[in-house]
């Protein structure tokens, strides 16, 4: 019985029954690819041909829809340039009355401005004049304070000095 599990197979020498068995196994896996995977794809392929084909005559439609209204188009261009050009001779004479009086206008606004801006350029200058003479001032109460801070020691000499200027200015 041990004889039987023990099979002389090679590779290069394949028995006949491996070959059949093979062959038998081959073909009917072929069969159920065939059935189960390469109907389906090829289906697949057939609808994509069609939906391309479909998507082509489509780009054509389109295509020549678009020449058509390109042309409705230049159509409609040339007619609104004539209309352009009737709207252009009319504007003519509208349009130096009306630079006539923009310019008035301009020259008003422009001498408002000027005179908005020297007011402004004055209180600003004014502003900055105060906010300097504050910031002097400022200075000034600290530099006294720590040049006092320094000389003034606990001493009694300057004790009577604070003492003096403390009166004074009650």
């Amino acid at each position: 019985m041990l004889d039987l599990f023990l099979i002389d197979f090679t590779v290069l020498k394949p028995e006949p029954g491996l070959i059949f068995w093979t062959t038998i196994i081959f073909v009917l896996v072929w069969g159920l690819l065939g059935r189960a995977a390469f109907r389906p794809i090829q289906n697949a392929l057939k609808k994509r041909d069609e939906d391309i084909q479909n998507s082509i005559d489509e780009a054509k439609q389109v295509r020549e829809d678009m020449a058509a209204l390109q042309a409705d188009n230049e159509r409609l261009l040339a007619e609104a340039r004539e209309e352009r050009t009737k709207m252009l001779r009319d504007a003519e004479g509208q349009a130096s009355q009306i630079v006539a009086e923009a310019k008035e206008e301009a020259k008003l606004a422009a001498q408002k401005v000027a005179a908005d801006a020297k007011r402004d350029i004055e209180n600003m200058r004014q502003a900055a004049i105060v906010d300097l003479k504050q910031q002097v001032g400022t200075m000034a109460v600290d530099i006294a304070e720590k040049i006092l801070h320094r000389e003034l020691d606990t001493t009694n000499d300057h004790q009577a000095f604070i003492k003096d200027m403390v009166s004074k200015l009650n």
